[in-house]
């Protein structure tokens, strides 16, 4: 690896650093925040809610934006907007207007994620090298994750509006690198190709609406629900109808024979939306119900980026050892029992009970995060790098924002009450949640273990040297080109 390119490889583990940080910082300081704006729990979810709804409401648009305007180009503009709505967070003064801003932050994070990981997938050979780098990237994101659990608690004791200006900071740095780092590349060959904006309107309007009627699922009437989620369910029909006509379309739907990029992204999803809606309800525990101050809850939750040091160090081993799809279904395995673990939480579990549950699922998350982005954008032609790494991203945050919507639908359901005890019943009930999730997500994964055993002579699942199920729905792997495109 070039000078060169471990400069452009520092930069965009630099944004993904920065996309980690800003959610693990706002999320301790959710409770601080409900307390100064006076917000309800449904409020305060979709201070969360907003910006995975905006960040994976429009991620495949983005992703699609990347390879027809630009890796660069996207990635430095949407930064701009990040630092930006990053700042006018902080300036809230009612829960609308915190809503507003972490939209249109999840919407810049969109555009501004899958540029940065197509450079990486498009600038370094499909391979060992390209491997090495994206688990070097996920273990940035996991350590921007373990650093803001602790900075975001150090923020939140001054002023939780830290949480909002401090980001702006470290995006001015990461922009600044960028412009010198990161260079410039010819414009793509747009001939003939455009913006499916009808296929972005749809897919998202369905995404927000889906998830909308899950979080309103016990405040409204069933009829309602119903309804929400069935319109839902038209858009995302009518976005397949868009794609299959559309010259130039949003998502290729011929990507999706690739068993391997499925099992990805629905794995992805599903392990999303147990990792979140964990962490929503940890939180609401340790500092609602046991009255631990942010910091105290910042320390507690710092075990779980253990993953920040084994996603470069011991993950790489196990893949190559192993396969990608064995190293991902195990992970999920762990992520479940992790979950399993704190079933039986209780009002005066000590810090010593809950560490093996939080230091498995920081295991879980170096197992499954990384190789899961290896899996799903090898093989994928150079021109469509942007839309793999898009999809991913939906999928992720897609996951996260259903995850956040079931496990506040199932808590308020199951809160009685303000006592403690009440209190306690509803953590009981979410945090089954979680544990569904991962199983569902280990079942999905193990379909990939099944398929890969059915071939005789087959090298590990998904491990390197993989045939057709690595690459295309063809089989064929495009060589990338150099950093920069």
């Amino acid at each position: 690896m070039t000078g060169r390119a471990r400069g452009v490889l520092l930069v965009l583990c630099g944004a993904i650093f920065l996309e980690g940080i800003d959610v693990a910082m706002l999320n301790v300081a959710l409770p601080s925040i409900r307390e100064d704006l006076d917000l309800s729990t449904g409020t305060l979810q979709w201070v969360m809610s907003a910006y995975v709804l905006g960040y994976g409401g429009f991620m495949l648009l983005g992703g699609r934006a990347a390879d027809l305007f630009g890796r660069r180009r996207m990635f430095v503009l949407w930064l701009v907007v990040f630092l930006l709505f990053s700042g006018l967070g902080g300036l809230a003064t009612e829960g609308w207007m915190l809503i507003l801003a972490r939209f249109v932050t999840g919407i810049a994070a969109a555009f501004m994620t899958p540029a940065g990981l197509s450079i990486i997938t498009t600038g370094f050979p499909e391979g060992p090298q390209r491997d090495k780098a994206l688990l070097v990237y996920a273990g940035t994101a996991a350590g921007g994750f373990s650093i803001g659990l602790v900075v975001g608690g150090l923020l939140s004791a001054i002023d939780w509006r830290w949480v909002f200006f401090a980001p702006v900071i470290l995006s001015l740095g990461i922009l600044l690198a960028a412009l010198a780092l990161i260079p410039a590349s010819p414009r793509p060959d747009r001939t003939g190709q455009g913006v499916d904006v009808a296929g972005a309107v749809t897919v998202t309007a369905g995404i927000l609406l889906l998830v909308f009627g899950v979080e309103r699922a016990t405040h409204a009437a069933a009829a309602w629900t119903v309804g929400t989620v069935g319109t839902a369910l038209l858009l995302f029909l009518a976005f397949v109808v868009v794609e299959r006509s559309s010259s130039s379309p949003l998502v290729r739907l011929g990507i999706f024979r690739s068993g391997s990029l499925v099992r990805a992204n629905v794995s992805g999803l599903l392990f999303a939306a147990g990792f979140f809606g964990f962490q929503f309800i940890a939180v609401l525990y340790l500092q609602e119900l046991r009255g631990w101050s942010s910091l105290q809850t910042s320390f507690a939750l710092l075990v779980v980026g253990v993953d920040a040091v084994l996603s470069p160090l011991l993950t790489p081993k196990l893949v190559a050892r192993f396969g990608h799809a064995r190293v991902i279904f195990g992970g999920l395995l762990v992520a479940s029992l992790a979950y399993a673990l704190f079933l039986p939480l209780g009002a005066d579990w000590t810090y010593a009970a809950m560490f093996p549950g939080l230091l498995l699922l920081g295991v879980a998350f170096s197992l499954v995060y990384g190789p899961l982005t290896i899996v799903a954008t090898d093989g994928v032609a150079e021109e469509e790098q942007g839309v793999a790494g898009g999809l991913l991203y939906t999928s992720f945050q897609f996951g996260a924002a259903l995850g956040l919507s079931a496990v506040t639908a199932v808590n308020v359901t199951a809160t009685d009450g303000t006592s403690p005890a009440a209190l306690l019943d509803g953590y009981r009930a979410a945090l089954a949640v979680p544990l569904a999730a991962a199983l569902i997500a280990a079942a999905v994964s193990a379909s990939g273990l099944r398929v890969r055993r059915a071939g005789a002579g087959s090298p590990p699942a998904d491990g390197p040297g993989a045939g057709p199920e690595r690459g295309d729905a063809s089989g064929g792997v495009e060589q990338p080109a150099g950093i920069g495109s």
